[in-house]
């Protein structure tokens, strides 16, 4: 990616900002979604605490391993490939998690999902330094900060109002329609 393009006057800095933010928040949302299903997935595929609570370990783990050789992937492709890739990535891995029929299946959607969003997070902050004007950084360094915080901090509130009306797989289901969403969108207004 060089700076030259992405600060075309083409370009719609709010949309292409929309399109990161959603993408980041549906992600790292799911940092801490699925903590609160932990004792109804226990039950249902018959593991143990420790066994279970590789679902939470897991996706942190994939996340933060990708995290560092993000960097490496973002001098090797352009973005739009790398946001598409890793938020198609995290799609598949939700899908693959909502129809789980045992442990090790629903264990390998999570590190697939933590390896899609480990890209997306040092994707956008990029991104968002070249897109704003230096003057405009600190305001959009704030606004990514505040998706970071959010999105993990509301996931067990969210996910706890969901398991008490429907089963744990919603909290596979109801990321679908937005990374989807999200996908499309950047497919087609993301230009860089």
């Amino acid at each position: 990616m060089n700076e030259s393009s992405s600060n075309d006057k083409g370009d719609n800095v709010i949309v292409i900002a929309a399109v990161f933010l959603l993408g980041t928040f549906i992600t790292f949302l799911n940092s801490t979604f699925m903590n609160v299903a932990l004792p109804d997935i226990m039950k249902e595929l018959n593991v143990s605490v420790s066994t279970v609570q590789w679902l939470s370990t897991g996706y942190m783990l994939a996340l933060g391993i990708v995290i560092p050789f993000t960097a490496f992937l973002i001098n090797r492709f352009k973005t739009k490939t790398l946001f598409l890739t890793s938020m198609s990535l995290f799609t598949i891995g939700t899908i693959i998690g909502a129809f789980a029929t045992n442990f090790e299946v629903l264990l390998t959607a999570r590190f697939i999902q933590g390896l899609a969003g480990g890209v997306t997070v040092p994707l956008m902050q990029t991104v968002f330094m070249l897109i704003f004007p230096i003057k405009s950084r600190g305001f959009a360094m704030g606004i990514v900060g505040i998706v970071l915080a959010f999105a993990p901090a509301v996931g067990p509130t969210l996910s706890g109002w969901i398991i008490n009306s429907y089963p744990w797989r919603y909290l596979f289901y109801i990321p679908i329609p937005f990374a989807i969403i999200d996908i499309i969108l950047a497919f087609f207004l993301l230009k860089m």
